[in-house]
């Protein structure tokens, strides 16, 4: 089984062609990294590991973890592929795969580390996701995941405001792309914007900004809201895990030593492979 959903893969490869990442600043894009790999166990790794990324799409996290490693593999089945060869070419420690998670030309049992953000939760076995990426590491390697949070640990209007947008999702998502474009900017502008200034305003108030929907961009670009509302609204297939079930889900593949981030985006996890 090819598991990928291709509306999804192609709705990718058009968001990554539009938004590259090139409009954020240096600072911008470490400290967005940084809250990814918070909980990434870097002093595990040695100055020759080997990774892979999978489903890189424009290179965003490459281009931090590659001056950091040996060698890094960036798999991705869409079109973003070329994206993120044009923004690493200056890295000479970088492979680029044109293949999926569940087909791709790496060996089984070949990799030190491994790391999926934003991406399994968008294919169609999110389980059989997991277990192809646990395949190619080796015993005692270490795997970060980012995967979307059903708002457990999040109020009630949370949730209701996530059965809206899921609502909008399933129908802007089925648009032309040029007109999926076009709402998820404009829902950028009437809906991220205003929470995040809300959230900015609320902290300089000395209060607390956590329970305000949307905080996390408080203190990003409106380029960043931008992408990451035509991620939301645009993407045809999405999925969202409680934290216990994402630790069900890594536990059967063969993950050990299961840590979640205590901090936002919710969840980053990290655990090893069993067998060291």
């Amino acid at each position: 089984m090819n598991n990928i959903d291709q509306d999804t893969v192609d709705s990718f490869g058009n968001e990554w062609e539009r938004f590259d990442q090139s409009g954020m600043t240096e600072n911008e894009v470490l400290k967005i990294s940084k809250d990814y790999f918070d909980i990434f166990p870097w002093e595990k790794l040695g100055t020759d590991s080997t990774g892979f990324d999978m489903g890189c799409g424009s290179g965003r996290w490459a281009q931090y973890v590659a001056p950091k490693v040996g060698h890094l593999n960036c798999i991705d089945p869409s079109s973003a592929i070329s994206i993120a060869k044009k923004k690493l070419r200056n890295f000479n420690n970088v492979t680029f795969i044109h293949g999926s998670v569940s087909s791709n030309s790496l060996t089984k049992s070949s990799q030190d580390f491994g790391y999926s953000l934003g991406v399994l939760h968008h294919v169609p076995d999110t389980q059989a996701a997991i277990e192809s990426c646990v395949d190619l590491l080796k015993p005692g390697a270490p795997l970060l995941l980012y995967l979307y949070y059903d708002f457990e640990n999040r109020t009630k209007l949370f949730y209701l405001m996530w059965k809206a947008s899921n609502f909008f999702r399933k129908v802007i998502s089925k648009m032309p792309q040029f007109m999926k474009n076009i709402v998820t900017d404009i829902i950028a502008i009437i809906i991220y914007l205003p929470l995040s200034l809300t959230a900015r305003f609320v902290d300089k108030c000395r209060l607390n900004s956590t329970n305000i929907p949307l905080s996390y961009y408080k203190d990003k670009s409106f380029y960043t809201m931008r992408t990451d509302s035509r991620d939301r609204f645009g993407t045809p297939l999405e999925q969202r895990f409680s934290r216990s079930k994402i630790h069900k889900m890594m536990s059967n593949a063969g993950i050990k030593g299961i840590t979640f981030s205590k901090s936002p985006p919710f969840w980053c996890v990290v655990g090893f492979k069993e067998g060291k």
